[in-house]
């Protein structure tokens, strides 16, 4: 099973507060040309969570204010 990494797991890595990281994300995925991968793993109504090291991963770090080499 791949390694995943939550919402919450990548908040406390960043220091920033979920509610905020939340909005970012939804702004992010409402913009699918610019995040592509982002927008595509999006399910509705579940957690915000990805397979660690995956585009969609560092698309979200990407938007989050991290860079997406990282992790």
């Amino acid at each position: 099973m791949p390694d995943i990494i939550t919402l919450k797991a990548l908040c406390e890595e960043l220091k920033i507060d979920p509610r905020e990281a939340r909005e970012k994300l939804r702004a992010a995925i409402g913009d699918a040309k610019a995040n592509p991968e982002l927008a595509k793993a999006r399910k509705p109504r579940t957690p915000w969570q990805w397979v660690k090291g995956s585009k969609a991963c560092g698309e979200a770090r990407k938007v989050l204010g991290k860079d997406a080499s990282q992790g």
